[in-house]
């Protein structure tokens, strides 16, 4: 067995963890320092992000990083492959991917952080080079590429997880089975707002020293450093703030309703920064509409408000679920999360959702010894409701839960939360946003058109 079987072959043998068989760690010929569990991992991307992801995953046990790739050697790529060493994960440094992924020989997966545009050329070598794959959202900038992802991980019989990673979760997990799915307990949902704002700061610029040469740049399709470093604001490239920000949110509306948009209606523009330099829009307001199943054979339209500000920071970032019996406010931001009670639903018609440890009831106030008078409420105001808390909490890091069910599933201990289908679908409704403020009207989704 122990000629028969490497550490590479065991990792990707479904067959094997199906069977339970375990192996000792000491069975397997693999490089010192290394185990038998562990899963060699290429970082593709140490911008920003791809810094955040790698942090993440130094927290997760078995993950070790065996190569870094990116295009500015003298900044992103050196940093982290350092950074790696320090720790004691010996890597090779790469500028060229394709070369990365023909000279090492022992990876499992790939994490692609490069800008969207890049995903699907990097993505769809990763999945042909029998590597599974844990993707950076937006999936792409364009449909077509996505669809292009899909197609590729349908044929490779790899593995692509979209980094959406609020659908790995606890809170959100707990929010959509519990409370969603089981309880009900916001009753007839009507209605959804949600937001991301931002404060108003100056582009990203970096000391001519640590430029990347004019010919590299164009080579990986950037026209200018200061297009390389905020290539988010460019068309062809990123996709603008409904896309980097809002389809984490957009994306929790479809989940949370069982059920993708049928229409978007948007409005926005560059009205703060520079076109020349911000060509996609500053700020989005957009509103989906989705046919919702209240109860078994009933449906009802529920429409979802969404805004997106980077001029501003109020209100941070959250969505909001409304309905005839309670509202849902939850947040990545762990400060932020609960459930207000309907003033029409009595405080029974909810103990059993505390009792079941779906909800934490809210904590009495002792009464004044003086009760002052009330002040006089207006007939249209309406009282604070009663506010019940989660009872989950989660003060990790952001995206190492998603991360982990990556891992896990590579392993063959778990499905996939964001699977390159469910991601494709958050592009087909995000990407229609910007094409609704182009339009300024309501676009309609067609039949099929999230499926591949």
């Amino acid at each position: 067995m122990k000629e028969q079987i490497n550490r590479r072959s065991f990792l990707r043998s479904s067959a094997a963890v199906g069977a339970g068989l375990v192996l000792a760690q000491d069975s397997f010929g693999v490089a010192k320092g290394a185990k038998v569990s562990d899963i060699n991992v290429a970082l593709l991307g140490a911008g920003a992000q791809g810094q955040v992801l790698m942090n993440a995953c130094l927290k997760i046990p078995g993950v070790r990083f065996k190569a870094v790739c990116d295009i500015w050697t003298a900044y992103n790529q050196k940093r982290a492959s350092r950074m790696l060493k320090k720790l004691g994960q010996v890597n090779n440094a790469y500028t060229d991917y394709k070369e990365m992924l023909a000279k090492e020989k022992d990876l499992d997966a790939v994490i692609v952080a490069t800008p969207d545009f890049r995903h699907a050329d990097h993505a769809i070598a990763c999945l042909n080079a029998g590597h599974h794959v844990y993707c950076e959202k937006e999936m792409s900038n364009t449909l077509e590429s996505a669809r292009k992802m899909v197609e590729a991980k349908k044929k490779t019989g790899k593995l692509l997880q979209i980094g959406h990673q609020r659908r790995s979760n606890p809170r959100y997990i707990h929010c959509y089975e519990k409370l969603m799915k089981d309880a009900k307990v916001l009753g007839h949902v009507t209605t959804i707002n949600g937001q991301w704002n931002r404060s108003a700061k100056p582009d990203n610029a970096i000391p001519a020293k640590y430029h990347i040469d004019k010919a590299t740049l164009e080579k990986h399709g950037f026209k200018s450093m200061h297009q390389f470093l905020n290539w988010r604001w460019y068309k062809g490239l990123g996709g603008g703030p409904i896309v980097d920000l809002g389809s984490h949110q957009i994306d929790i509306f479809s989940w949370f309703l069982g059920s993708n948009p049928k229409s978007v209606t948007a409005c926005g523009g560059t009205d703060y920064y520079d076109k020349a330099t911000h060509e996609w829009y500053d700020n989005v307001l957009a509103i989906y509409e989705y046919d919702y199943e209240f109860e078994a054979g009933k449906k009802s339209t529920v429409r979802a408000f969404y805004q997106t500000l980077t001029s501003n920071s109020n209100g941070g970032y959250y969505e909001t679920f409304m309905g005839d019996a309670g509202t849902l406010q939850i947040s990545e931001a762990s400060g932020r999360g609960a459930v207000y009670r309907e003033k029409s639903k009595s405080a029974k018609d909810w103990e059993k959702w505390v009792q079941k440890g779906y909800l934490i009831a809210p904590v009495e106030k002792k009464k004044p010894a003086k009760v002052k008078k009330k002040a006089v409420v207006d007939v249209r105001e309406t009282p604070t409701p009663p506010m019940y808390s989660l009872p989950v909490k989660f003060n990790d890091l952001y995206h190492k839960p998603h991360l982990e069910n990556f891992f896990a599933a590579v392993r063959g201990k778990a499905k996939l939360n964001c699977p390159a289908e469910v991601g494709y679908e958050t592009a087909v409704a995000v990407l229609k946003a910007n094409e609704a403020v182009e339009a300024a009207r309501k676009l309609s989704f067609k039949s099929g058109e999230f499926h591949v």
